[in-house]
């Protein structure tokens, strides 16, 4: 049964130290708001899991909550580097941060491996990169049927997803629409998701052509967030802030400007911060 909760009880119920979690939204409806409440309930050692980190995981990053990141493309979408993320693995500040780095490829097919409850996922990949030599979860197999040399990662089976959708209804099923990204996948190859969304409704509407819906069995909680994908953009309520993720670039180089800005716009009920 789907649970309705408030976000720090849906957090505190789902969110334990040493987890696997993914905070998954592909250019939009990233759950801000559901990683803010992580920093505030000061999880620690976690192992992150996104395709492109987003700012998101900078903000979980320097606040000491990751022991962990398996990602493709860690930067600031449009900008550049994400600074908190860097300092942590190059200088291990605010605690060192161990990174498993694929292509997007390979991060969609190994959430669909773990949505279908499969091993691994082969894929026609990473010829000539690099790659392989510094990630060792990329490995190399041969086709059975053809002898074609395929790619095989890992299937990613987290232990909670969070997602951010437009609407649920009062039985728990979940709309999203627009750029659906992983979500499906990720919620499917999860042990437990949490959805966080715009509003919750008597009837979810008949959907656009692009998108889908969750059934509720599905979904271990939802709770409602109006607004909980900002400064990225839910199609339909409000758009992407490409002015805060431009200033963030300068924001986060510093640390100590960084944690100033995570003490006023983020922590509030949870002053305590890691320091230098």
């Amino acid at each position: 049964m789907t649970e309705f909760l408030a976000l720090r009880e849906a957090i505190a119920a789902y969110v334990h130290d040493g987890s696997t979690i993914a905070l998954e939204g592909f250019t939009h409806l990233i759950p801000f708001a559901a990683g803010h409440e992580i920093i505030r309930q000061q999880k620690r050692n976690l192992t992150l899991v996104r395709m492109t980190p987003d700012l998101i995981y900078d903000q979980l990053i320097g606040m000491g909550c990751a022991r962990k990141l398996i990602f493709s493309w860690g930067g600031n979408p449009g900008v550049g580097s994400l600074h908190r993320l860097r300092d942590a693995v190059e200088h291990g500040w605010p605690r060192p941060l161990e990174i498993e780095e694929h292509s997007h490829a390979a991060m969609a097919a190994a959430y669909g491996a773990g949505a279908a409850g499969l091993p691994c996922a082969i894929l026609r990949a990473y010829q000539g990169s690099d790659l392989p030599r510094y990630n060792p979860n990329i490995r190399s197999i041969t086709c059975p049927f053809t002898g074609e040399q395929l790619a095989a990662v890992p299937a990613i089976r987290p232990d909670l997803a969070i997602i951010h959708a437009q609407r649920a209804d009062r039985a728990g099923n979940v709309l999203i629409e627009g750029i659906v990204g992983v979500q499906k996948e990720v919620v499917l190859a999860a042990r437990h998701a949490i959805v966080t969304v715009e509003e919750i409704v008597d009837d979810l509407r008949a959907p656009s052509p692009n998108s889908v819906v969750l059934p509720s069995w599905t979904v271990s909680a939802v709770v409602a967030v109006p607004g909980g994908a900002r400064p990225s953009y839910a199609h339909g309520y409000y758009r992407r802030d490409n002015a805060f993720y431009t200033a963030w670039d300068a924001l986060s180089r510093d640390r100590e400007r960084f944690l100033r800005w995570m003490e006023e716009h983020v922590l509030r009920e949870c002053p305590a911060v890691p320091q230098p």
